[in-house]
């Protein structure tokens, strides 16, 4: 089995549309600086949360999916994604958890610990960092779309978040 393909067919959907995302993402926000943008996928496409205009969002959708297909797998890194966020929150939690094994019932000798808390979860979240993008670019994304497609974009709500869902369609 090759580093890009998981024995479920379904896994490899999800890291599909989680690329094409990301890559979304970020040319929504060099067109439109500024603005907020969020998103979820799952196997059958993706979720974009964010003021952007249905016309726009399918046109910057096609030059995700063409600039992806040249080979510009980095689109599908992003610097805010859920990975990272808890690939941090994991190092940085075990990290604080363990300077605190063995520590007393009292407050004073986890008092006497707090520097070495704080010591253990900064460098965590110094590996944190790269650990986080290097996990979406190897495990949660997959910049190789093959036949992966877009087959409907539609606005699910069109009030205060607007809400678009991306429909995507793996194979013939």
């Amino acid at each position: 089995m090759s580093r890009n393909t998981f024995a479920l067919p379904w896994i490899n959907q999800i890291r599909r549309n989680h690329a094409l995302e990301h890559a979304a993402l970020q040319l929504l926000a060099k067109k439109r600086p500024g603005r907020r943008f969020a998103g979820y996928s799952d196997p059958y496409g993706f979720w974009v949360i964010g003021d952007v205009p249905t016309s726009l969002l399918q046109e910057v959708i096609g030059e995700a999916v063409t600039r992806l297909k040249a080979g510009e797998k980095q689109l599908a890194v992003h610097p805010n994604c859920g990975t990272n966020f808890a690939t941090a929150g994991l190092l940085a939690g075990t990290a604080a958890w363990l300077a605190m094994v063995g520590v007393g019932k009292g407050w004073r000798q986890k008092l006497d610990r707090f520097p070495l808390v704080v010591l253990l979860s900064t460098l965590a979240l110094i590996i944190a960092q790269p650990l986080g993008l290097r996990l979406q670019s190897e495990v949660t994304t997959l910049a190789q779309l093959d036949d992966l497609r877009v087959t409907e974009i539609t606005c699910t709500h069109k009030a205060d978040p607007v809400i678009h869902r991306v429909r995507t369609h793996q194979g013939g």
